[in-house]
């Protein structure tokens, strides 16, 4: 058997009614000697099938490869093995990297430890230890990625997802994907093989480096040689200051290795400039110039705009104009604000699209105008941004902002008070929303023996759902529905944009929660397709007492794919899904578990989930026509 002598791993022997004590690591691939056995005399190596003298430790036949013996006394029934005084600590490379990655408050991580991270592990476990880290260990590394993912575009600052070598890294890649592409800064932490055998094809050796190459903008291994401090502020700077992701791998043998003396850890000290640029002079003034003239101009909000809301609110109200955001963007203005439109595009809402259409000015902040956005090209547009590339991405556009997007409002605010002739439009926002609400109420009575239908799920959830909520989206048509339907108050939403990498709700909702622990209210909504993927970080929010609410429309089918086939004059083809009952799931990861299958249902059985003291899944059976 193997046991522990303080913090040394050794194998204790039974042969002959005598107890003996040797080193628990085979001297050829590391074998743990204590999972082998004794045959016809000798100690077998569990791995490779080596022999050795289960006392003396010595193989047959000469051989100079024997094993470390330590002495050993019994007395009655206690066996004594004599242990070593314990070498005197010191500062590994993996110490340096986690004490740079605390100063810099990336204090969470989401991951998997196993063999080839072990050294970095035990690094992070003394930082959580001393209360300066929190390390959520999940079932996937892909949930863990899509959680740092979320908790980068909910805070705008990065956590890491961690991995071992092969398999656990290549695990994050659709995670490491979706935070690039929305612009949500994370740090990927890998381990690897040993630097002798990379390149080797060597059991779960893949170059990391080589694979992240286009997904992470900062991308190093970390090598005996390297500055690891140094490494591990810029890899921290890149993700922050573009957000974007960086990536570092550290071969198995770097990762306890000890420090130079001089090696000290980083810190943001001195690192970060100030970004809140003005845009140039000379294209302010065009700008403001353009918003004189204009009779009827609309105010579009982006993900990118979700730090600046209170200057841009305050220009939409300097100039009466009606603010509508992009999907990415729901909830950055409230739908009871007065000049509040909803969503534009596919998850769009009739108020948002309308004002676009009758409008004579976009002015456009922090969206890229890709086609999911719904932004029309067809109209006079000044386009804000803090990124050179989003600017005229995809289309010319008539006046281009380069500059924080705080920053630039507050100088057009200031720059037109008092010299604009705009058209006061709320009175028309809220006969348009009078009319959408009417017909909302009309599509309410849709309903059959199939099924709840996706406008009643939203129409209950908005008027339940706490108004401060982190509510997290799948992708699919629960997504459009969620866009068309629910209304916003208060409310934060996180949703895989760009990438629209179904799966993301509940991976999600653990990251915010890590973001705001109970501070606030977290909601995850997802299609059963979504959901499935992955269905085992239920066991995670339950481990960490995470109050998540999960709402599963369940209709057994990926019905966004069925009606893309259907428009596309395809067949319906391997869209339908057998399913578990997703409650008694629920149930047996130890959260509540509840279920509707009735109209009538819903709305108590949502109350009984939102108030549950702890996690929680609703199953909702939808029907997969009434979106």
């Amino acid at each position: 058997m193997t046991v522990k002598v303080k913090n040394k791993a050794v194998c204790l022997t039974h042969h002959k009614g005598k107890y003996c004590a040797l080193d628990n690591k085979c001297p050829h691939q590391g074998g743990p000697l204590g999972e082998g056995s004794i045959e016809n005399g000798m100690l077998r190596c569990p791995w490779h099938g080596w022999d050795y003298d289960p006392c003396t430790g010595k193989p047959p036949g000469g051989y100079d490869d024997g094993v470390e013996t330590f002495d050993v006394k019994t007395e009655g029934a206690a066996v004594f093995v004599e242990a070593e005084p314990e070498e005197e600590s010191y500062t590994t490379i993996s110490d340096i990297v986690a004490q740079t990655m605390v100063n810099w408050k990336v204090n969470t991580v989401f991951g998997m430890v196993g063999h080839s991270n072990l050294g970095l592990a035990d690094a992070f476990r003394k930082q959580e230890e001393k209360g300066k880290l929190q390390f959520i260990d999940i079932r996937h590394e892909g949930a863990g990625a899509f959680a740092a993912s979320a908790y980068g575009k909910l805070t705008g600052h990065p956590a890491a997802c961690f991995g071992i070598a092969g398999p656990g890294a290549t695990n994050m890649y659709t995670g490491m994907w979706d935070a690039k592409v929305d612009r949500a800064p994370l740090l990927t932490l890998s381990g690897q093989v040993a630097t002798q055998v990379i390149g080797t094809q060597n059991f779960q050796e893949v170059d990391l480096v080589r694979a992240f190459d286009a997904v992470a903008g900062f991308n190093h291994r970390m090598d005996s040689n390297s500055d690891h401090a140094e490494l591990t502020t810029r890899a921290i700077k890149h993700a922050i200051l573009q957000s974007n992701v960086s990536h570092l791998t550290f071969p198995d043998e770097i990762q306890e290795m000890k420090v130079p003396d001089m090696e000290k850890p980083g810190s943001p000290k001195g690192r970060l400039t100030n970004r809140a640029i003005a845009p140039p002079e000379e294209e302010l003034y065009t700008a403001i110039e353009r918003i004189k003239i204009a009779k009827r101009p609309v105010i579009i909000v982006g993900h990118g705009a979700r730090f600046n809301m209170d200057a841009v609110i305050r220009l939409a109200e300097k100039l009466n104009a009606p603010v509508l955001t992009t999907f990415k963007g729901k909830g950055l203005i409230s739908d009871r604000h007065p000049l509040g439109c909803g969503v534009l595009g596919r998850s769009g809402t009739p108020v948002a699209s309308w004002f676009m259409n009758e409008c004579d000015l976009l002015v456009v902040f922090g969206a890229s105008f890709s086609k999911h956005t719904g932004i029309t090209p067809k109209k006079p547009t000044i386009q804000i941004d803090r990124d050179p590339e989003m600017l005229a991405k995809f289309d010319p556009v008539d006046h281009q902002l380069y500059g924080d997007i705080e920053v630039t409002a507050t100088k057009l605010s200031e720059a037109l008070k008092g010299l604009t002739n705009t058209i006061d439009q709320r009175p028309e926002i809220a006969a348009r929303w009078k009319i959408w609400r009417a017909e909302k109420q009309k599509r309410l009575l849709d309903s059959d023996i199939k099924g709840v239908s996706s406008i009643a799920v939203f129409d209950t959830l908005t008027k339940l759902a706490p108004e401060n909520a982190i509510m997290c989206v799948d992708v699919g048509n629960n997504a459009y529905s969620f866009g068309r339907y629910f209304e916003t108050v208060n409310h934060q939403f996180l949703m895989s944009g760009y990438l629209g990498s179904i799966g993301f709700a509940m991976p999600a909702s653990m990251g915010a929660w890590a973001a705001v622990k109970n501070k606030k209210p977290v909601i995850a909504v997802a299609g059963d397709g979504g959901f499935a993927q992955y269905l085992a970080e239920l066991t995670t929010i339950v481990k960490y007492k995470m109050p998540i609410k999960i709402i599963v429309i369940n209709n057994n089918e990926l019905g966004k794919i069925s009606k893309e086939q259907r428009a596309g004059e395809f067949e319906v083809w391997k869209t339908k899904e057998l399913n578990p009952s997703f409650a008694d799931f629920a149930k047996s990861c130890g959260a509540k578990g509840l279920f509707v299958a009735k109209n009538d249902e819903l709305e108590p059985k949502m109350i009984e989930l939102l108030n549950h003291d702890g996690p929680a899944l609703l199953e909702i059976k939808t029907n997969v026509n009434l979106i």
